[in-house]
């Protein structure tokens, strides 16, 4: 099979903290559910649901929540972030 490489793309991105530090940076289409008896959504247990071109998925705290290249916003699992993106320098 032949061999690829991603090519290298500049996105953004932010992760979903159960300390609630993401709440001001989340995209829209970004919807955060509240643990049980948690008396607000900013907790650990704390479920997230995104709008994506692929239908509604979930995403949880850890988890970053990506704009693709074509605006598009979808979730990635922590592990395979850090994999897969470096920080950038940009505006």
């Amino acid at each position: 099979m032949p061999l690829f490489r991603k090519k290298p793309v500049v996105i953004e991105a932010v992760q979903l903290d159960p300390l609630g530090a993401h709440r001001h940076a989340l995209p829209r289409g970004v919807y955060g559910v509240p643990s049980p008896n948690a008396d607000n959504w900013a907790y650990a247990g704390c479920r997230f649901f995104i709008d994506t071109l692929e239908g509604q998925m979930e995403a949880l705290p850890g988890d970053w929540i990506i704009r693709g290249v074509a605006g598009e916003v979808y979730p990635c699992k922590d592990p395979i972030f850090r994999a897969t993106y470096e920080p950038a320098e940009g505006p």
